[in-house]
């Protein structure tokens, strides 16, 4: 087991009906608070008029500004930066999902920091230094924003998408009130649900390191979103199932599953691409690509591999090559039988051979950083899995 610091100081307020006492937890935090949002279904729902009704009981002021993108853009929340400022905001709150989430994030860094462009904060051409409070409203199962050290922008002027991991972005406190998920669209769900996976995947398959309590958790938590997943893809309005689904959210991205192994966001690298040049739905970009990754890669981490697949898919195959193969599969399988594309061409895009370049370099940067703790990919290892992938 490798050395790590484990730090997690969010403030997690769970169960039915919690956004109706926000007003009590974000005062402990801030006197005026700045409320992200994306397109409306938090205002028609009655979701923003709960948490500002609580809010105003509890003394604090606050200023809408709706508009964050499913994928978070640098131009949103500049334009946040400067309103946040102008209100005087001391605490940013995200209500939504990992969009909103995220974009509350970056706007909380550049309102602490006005003076310096926000994308040289998020590439860390600047030193983030200090950052306003953040608390998150969550809505969808999904990112782990609520709980995470992590944030995405893309930048479209650049065409990049990237993310910025500080301890910064760390929610100070999340509202998760699992019947707020039960009126998403059922692609969104899955769309979540495999994100979750992913989370915890890209710390699983990192060879070398013996942490069994790390993996026991790592393993329960993909079984019980396997199981509940499954459930709330086919019936939303199940509770138990989607309160074990908003609770696995924030567990597998919050660095628990990694204690003493670390990570390995390859994928997710791969889908970052993927989204900032087509604008597709971060999960579906993720389960897209996983088969190929993993196929072009589980030999180099194999009992790994062979572990989760009995672990987690009950295989029972004594080979460990078998094993680890017949544990994609049920994986690949998994994600189509909720919906999710298993394929690039899937996703409702044909890349050309240079679309396919360009999106190699783009996940590599330039070529200039290898991905993977399995095997160190090139932009050339990388296109192979693209074309794989298609």
């Amino acid at each position: 087991m490798d050395n790590f610091t484990y730090y997690a100081p969010t403030e997690v307020v769970f169960g039915k009906g919690v956004e109706n006492n926000i007003g009590y937890t974000a005062s402990k935090y801030g006197k005026k608070a700045f409320l992200v949002f994306g397109k409306g279904s938090v205002v028609r729902s009655g979701l923003l008029g709960r948490v500002e009704d609580s809010l105003a009981a509890a003394g604090v002021e606050y200023m809408e500004f709706g508009g964050a993108k499913p994928n978070p853009t640098l131009e949103h929340a500049e334009d946040g930066v400067r309103e946040a400022v102008h209100f005087g905001a001391d605490m940013i709150i995200g209500i939504g999902g990992g969009s909103a989430i995220d974009t509350a994030k970056a706007i909380a860094h550049g309102a602490a920091n006005p003076d310096e462009k926000l994308w040289d904060i998020w590439v860390k051409r600047v030193q983030l230094t200090k950052s306003l409070p953040v608390g998150a409203v969550l809505t969808i199962a999904a990112a782990g924003s609520e709980m995470s050290d992590s944030a995405v922008l893309t930048n479209e002027e650049l065409g990049k998408k990237a993310g910025i991991n500080t301890e910064f972005n760390r929610c100070r406190f999340a509202i998760v009130n699992p019947e707020l998920g039960t009126t998403l669209p059922k692609n969104q769900i899955a769309a979540g649900v495999t994100d979750i996976m992913m989370h915890t995947m890209e710390r699983y398959f990192i060879p070398d390191f013996h942490c069994d309590m790390t993996d026991e958790i790592a393993e329960g938590l993909l079984r019980t979103v396997i199981k509940n997943g499954a459930k709330v893809v086919e019936d939303p309005s199940d509770y138990d199932a989607m309160s074990e689904v908003f609770w696995a959210s924030s567990l597998s991205h919050n660095n628990l599953t990694e204690c003493g192994r670390g990570k390995d966001f390859s994928v997710h690298k791969l889908g970052h691409a993927l989204s900032a040049k087509y604008d597709v739905t971060h999960g579906a970009s993720l389960a897209a690509v996983w088969g190929a990754w993993a196929k072009d890669l589980y030999k180099g981490a194999l009992p790994r591999f062979a572990r989760f697949a009995r672990s987690v898919w009950g295989v029972t195959e004594e080979n460990d090559e078998a094993a680890a193969l017949a544990g994609i599969e049920k994986t690949v399988s998994f994600f189509k039988s909720i919906g999710m594309p298993v394929s690039v061409r899937e996703l409702g895009v044909d890349p050309s051979d240079e679309d396919i370049k360009e999106l190699s370099l783009d996940a590599t940067m330039k070529d200039t950083v290898k991905l993977s703790r399995i095997r160190p990919l090139s932009a050339a290892d990388v296109e192979k899995i693209y074309r794989d992938a298609l």
